[in-house]
């Protein structure tokens, strides 16, 4: 008997012509950061426009840590964050001593909520990181207009968010000091692993370069390239190895090039979910506003209450229909480390700890066929038939 195919969660969208530019990579001998990346860097900020910097790093997480870093995020400092997010969110705040000082999310967009972030405003709050979750944008008008009335500088957690908008501008256009994407194998592009911070702000930018290398004062790209005598450089700062390579970045100029593509096809995915799942016992996840973009990096849905099955038998009867389904997230308030160090309690995330029990992200990619996206819906039914 022939065994019946697993569909997974997520799978790249990765073709012929990124596979070409990697053997060219390859080909050229340059493996590190150089030239690819020098283009990659180039052709990403033309994206946002020419008033924009972007800077290549090894990932969303070293790119995060990066711009706290660049803003003068300090030992003792507090930064608002939500508790719904990948741990990443949390760790930068706390490798430079500073405190994670973390919120509760909103029920119908899974992000941060402002009254939350009001109410944690101290003295000592000297910045915060929103987290577009799943793609969709935060509320930034009221958020930008807070931060700024009490003097606070904003980070965007882009990860799941390109390319998304807000108010029609992309998210990484917004009066915030940087925004942080991420090019993990399941974002809406990829370059196995990889990131990008985009801001308007040279110094930033500057300092970011300059840190994401050791704290050199010169590109090994610029120094090795010289056809003179060029060894010498200085280092100004205790940095870090966070640059990305020339053969990720090939990858990452082809993905570029596909992106409104790749987010189209995603976005067809999401209306045909929206269509069938509508009149399930779910919450499907919330449409953006009027005339924006969602990069629909992740379809979330909720179980109702009241229902015969729980989320984790759900997962369990998927993955038995040869469906791969995940949890976003275990939020930072249930998890050990930060639980603990910071004595954080559910009953202050009401919000955040409903969503992880009721959650599930069914799978949605770019390479999702017809056939694939009917046995997701059709499971699903099956499953909620007598729930």
């Amino acid at each position: 008997m022939k065994k019946k195919k697993f569909l997974p969660y997520s799978f790249p969208d990765i073709g012929s012509k990124e596979i070409s530019q990697v053997i060219k990579s390859i080909q050229s001998g340059w493996l590190t950061t150089g030239p690819v990346t020098k283009e990659f860097e180039k052709q990403f900020s033309i994206f946002f426009g020419s008033s924009s910097y972007a800077v290549s790093v090894n990932s969303a997480t070293a790119g995060l840590h990066l711009a706290l870093e660049a803003i003068g995020i300090k030992s003792g400092d507090e930064v608002i964050i939500p508790s719904y997010t990948f741990t990443a969110t949390a760790e930068v705040v706390s490798y430079l001593s500073a405190i994670p000082v973390i919120v509760d999310v909103n029920e119908e967009t899974f992000n941060i909520n402002l009254e939350s972030i009001a109410k944690a405003i101290t003295k000592k709050t000297k910045a915060i990181i929103v987290v577009h979750f799943a793609g969709l944008s935060c509320e930034m008008d009221e958020i930008i207009k807070l931060a700024k009335k009490n003097k606070i500088k904003i980070i965007e957690d882009a990860a799941h968010a390109f390319p998304a908008t807000y108010k029609k501008k992309y998210i990484g256009n917004l009066s915030t000091e940087a925004t942080v994407f991420s090019f993990y194998v399941n974002k809406t592009m990829t370059t196995g692993e990889g990131g990008m911070i985009v801001t308007k702000n040279k110094k930033i930018a500057d300092r970011c370069k300059i840190m994401r290398l050791h704290g050199i004062n010169k590109d090994a790209f610029d120094r090795f390239r010289s056809k003179s005598p060029s060894w010498k450089y200085d280092v100004i700062a205790a940095g870090y190895k966070y640059n990305l390579t020339d053969i990720a970045s090939s990858i990452g100029i082809v993905q570029l090039s596909r992106i409104k593509e790749l987010q189209k096809k995603r976005e067809r995915i999401a209306k045909i979910y929206n269509s069938e799942l509508s009149t399930l016992p779910i919450i499907i996840p919330k449409n953006p506003l009027q005339g924006d973009i969602h990069s629909r990096h992740l379809y979330p849905i909720l179980l109702k209450p009241n229902l015969k099955i729980n989320r984790n038998s759900f997962i369990d009867k998927m993955h038995n229909n040869n469906v791969g389904c995940s949890v976003h997230y275990l939020p930072l308030h249930m998890q050990t480390f930060w639980k603990k160090s910071f004595n954080l309690n559910k009953i202050k995330f009401p919000v955040s700890t409903y969503l992880y029990q009721n959650e599930i992200s069914i799978p949605l990619f770019s390479r999702m066929t017809d056939d694939e996206i009917d046995k997701v819906i059709d499971s699903i039914k099956k499953i909620l038939k007598y729930a």
